[in-house]
């Protein structure tokens, strides 16, 4: 919901800070997947969970994609906290 809800407000808006929210809900995305892939031993030969593999850079590097979507979603959830 949260990736379809940024694709749908980014292409409605086409910003900078709308991009950004969508690419970090990707980011989740993938991040989610492989956590699924790796608890189900799918695509074994991306050695989920063993340092300098191929699954554990795609890992942190979506982790690490996912702060511009906390630092957009945070700011649109501020203003309306604080009514």
């Amino acid at each position: 919901m949260l990736f379809s809800g940024s694709a749908v407000m980014f292409f409605r808006g086409k910003t900078a800070p709308l991009f950004l929210q969508l690419f970090g809900a990707g980011c989740l995305l993938v991040v989610v997947a492989t956590h699924i892939f790796e608890a189900l031993h799918l695509l074994p030969w991306m050695r989920w969970g063993d340092e300098h593999s191929v699954g554990h850079y795609l890992d942190l590097g979506s982790a690490l994609g996912i702060a511009p979507a906390a630092v957009e979603l945070g700011k649109e959830a501020l203003p309306t906290l604080s009514r």
